[in-house]
């Protein structure tokens, strides 16, 4: 189970996500990046998040520490938005707090070097939970520390957005020809003999189990509870039978990842977003005149 803390301030939002996460202060003394059960995405996009970071973690992947943020709702008196003030009534409850983590450096995908076994091993993960947010234009990924770290997995587990088709989910083919890490010759057959063996039946349960029951439970709200569903016992088996199912299905989708990786990577690309989030630092990573990096 995800540690739990109480909200106590809202500091600032984060507007440069769809979402509108924000970063509040808790009464463990921490700083969290908040993503609320009541965004658009609501409870699935959560749920998303602490799967994939506990079957990241199972990778050797670093990911920030994550818990679970009881909101209350009362705090929304204090803030003039009213966007703001609609997000939060909605979300009373426990939502998810991301580690905050100071003085990050944005990853660079237009400048940014990451080994080859570590890029390998990223790509085959992205594959695993079908990260459909980890392009070249927004990597969701930054440095801190020196090291590499891996955020923002709601848009992952595809497959819970309509149960009734999810077990075409398990051969569907994962496209890591715009993928942030695709020109840093990833090292996917190496990764695949490293990390299938890894992610067991036991962490597949392990990482289910993370996810709190208030998550799971149904609302009176469309497609809630889910169709043959009812009980959120079942729905957690059915988020690790599924992936398990992706996992034994690798034979379907590996192969056409490798054929992409043995293409030649961009030589040069320019993010579409226009500047970094506020709350990170520039990355120095840049290139120099003659496309190097120093």
């Amino acid at each position: 189970m995800l540690p739990e803390v109480a909200a106590i301030r809202y500091v600032t939002p984060l507007r440069e996500g769809g979402s509108l996460p924000a970063i509040m202060e808790a009464d463990d003394l921490g700083t969290y990046v908040v993503k609320f059960r009541g965004a658009g995405q609501g409870r699935k996009a959560l749920i998303a998040e602490v799967v994939s970071a506990a079957l990241a973690r199972a990778c050797g992947l670093p990911v920030p520490d994550l818990v679970t943020v009881r909101l209350d709702p009362e705090l929304a008196a204090g803030e003039p938005d009213e966007e703001i003030q609609d997000l939060l009534r909605a979300s009373a409850g426990l939502n998810l707090g991301v580690d905050f983590l100071s003085g990050a450096v944005d990853f660079d995908a237009a400048a940014a070097s990451v080994d080859g076994v570590l890029a390998g091993r990223i790509i085959w993960f992205d594959a695993l939970v079908s990260n459909a947010d980890r392009s070249w234009r927004n990597p969701n990924m930054l440095f801190w520390r020196g090291e590499l770290y891996l955020i923002d997995h709601g848009a992952t587990l595809t497959f819970q957005h309509r149960w009734e088709t999810a077990d075409a989910a398990a051969t569907r083919p994962y496209d890591i020809t715009e993928h942030a890490l695709i020109g840093c010759d990833p090292q996917i057959e190496a990764a695949d003999q490293q990390l299938a063996g890894v992610i067991s039946a036991q962490v597949l349960a392990d990482a289910t189990a993370a996810i709190p029951l208030d998550w799971l439970e149904p609302e009176p709200e469309p497609g809630l509870p889910e169709p043959g569903l009812p009980e959120p016992g079942l729905l957690r088996q059915a988020y690790a039978t599924k992936l398990a199912e992706r996992l034994a299905a690798r034979s379907a989708w590996l192969p056409l990842m490798l054929k992409a990786a043995r293409q030649p990577g961009l030589t040069s690309r320019n993010p579409a977003r226009s500047a970094p989030p506020s709350w990170l630092t520039q990355s120095p990573r840049q290139r120099t005149g003659n496309g190097a990096v120093p």
